[in-house]
């Protein structure tokens, strides 16, 4: 009886734990760097991208947010992946006001040598609505 009551416990402990939904949201973005202007998109992303990202943490307008490097190949044809990560579709669905409001506070581009992003980066794809698993 013990047994049967412990089973019946864990099996509703385990689907009450599954159906509970993860309402975290991201959005990917698969970069190329051109012309081997490394130091350029190193320098960008550090103090635009990653710094706008910092500001969108403290304000609450972002779960979080990661900069992966990974090899350039035929198949896989970028070398960065930036990810930012929303807490829920609330959130989602505030990014591009809140990214333009932050943007506004930040000011001008902080670039190295001059060059423009386009001369030295390009997106590859973009991935929207990007939902987590438990």
């Amino acid at each position: 009886m013990k047994t049967l009551l412990l089973f019946i416990t864990l099996t509703f402990s385990f689907y009450g734990s599954y159906a509970q939904q993860n309402t975290l949201i991201s959005t990917m973005d698969f970069i190329e760097i051109l012309n081997n202007n490394d130091q350029e998109a190193i320098h960008y992303y550090q103090n635009n991208w990653k710094l706008i990202r910092n500001m969108a943490i403290e304000k609450g307008y972002i779960h979080s947010y990661e900069i992966l490097e990974t090899p350039y190949t035929e198949e896989a044809p970028f070398h960065l992946i930036l990810i930012t990560t929303y807490t829920d579709k609330e959130q989602y669905d505030s990014r591009e006001i809140h990214f333009q409001e932050l943007i506004k506070e930040k000011g001008p581009l902080s670039l190295m040598n001059e060059k423009k992003p386009g001369e030295f980066r390009k997106t590859i794809f973009s991935k929207e609505m990007v939902r987590h698993w438990d």
